[in-house]
C-alpha cells in the first residue's frame, strides 16, 4: 500500500525539465531544491521509441504539475535541460495546467573545449599499405 504524502503548502518553486533524446523527466522542487513531485513519460505508461514523443512529455508534465498543485505550488521558475523533442511540449503543459510560470531558463551543460577526444583508429588494409 502507498503511503500518502502530507500536502506542503510550498506556492513557489522550480520545474526542471531533463529531455534526453529517449525520455523527458519533469521534476518540481521547492526554491531550496528538495523535491515535491516528478514525473517521467516512461512512468506515465510508455515504453521505448514513444517515451521520446513530445506528446509523452506532456502527459508527464501534466501528472506532475497535477501533483504539484495538490502541495499548493502556484508559481515555477522553469529549468530546461537537453535537447530532446518533449523540452517545449512540457513547458506548455506546465502552462495550461494552471501553474503560472515566471521565468523561463536553459541550463543545458556545454563544454568549454571538453575532453580530449578519441584517437583515430586506422582501418587494417590502410595500415598494411
Amino acid at each position: 500500500m502507498a503511503r500518502k504524502s502530507k500536502r506542503k503548502n510550498i506556492a513557489q518553486g522550480v520545474a526542471h525539465i531533463h529531455s534526453t533524446h529517449n525520455n523527458t523527466i519533469i521534476t518540481f522542487t521547492d526554491v531550496r531544491g528538495n523535491a515535491i513531485a516528478w514525473s517521467s513519460s516512461g512512468a506515465i505508461g510508455y515504453k521505448g521509441t514513444k517515451k521520446s514523443t513530445p506528446y509523452a512529455a506532456s502527459l508527464a508534465a501534466d501528472a506532475a504539475s497535477a501533483a504539484a498543485k495538490d502541495h499548493g505550488m502556484k508559481e515555477v521558475r522553469v529549468e530546461l535541460k537537453g535537447t530532446g523533442p518533449g523540452k517545449d511540449a512540457a513547458r506548455k503543459q506546465i502552462e495550461v495546467a494552471g501553474i503560472k510560470i515566471t521565468e523561463v531558463k536553459d541550463v543545458t551543460p556545454i563544454p568549454h573545449n571538453g575532453t580530449r577526444p578519441p584517437r583515430k583508429v586506422f582501418k587494417r588494409a590502410e595500415a598494411r599499405k
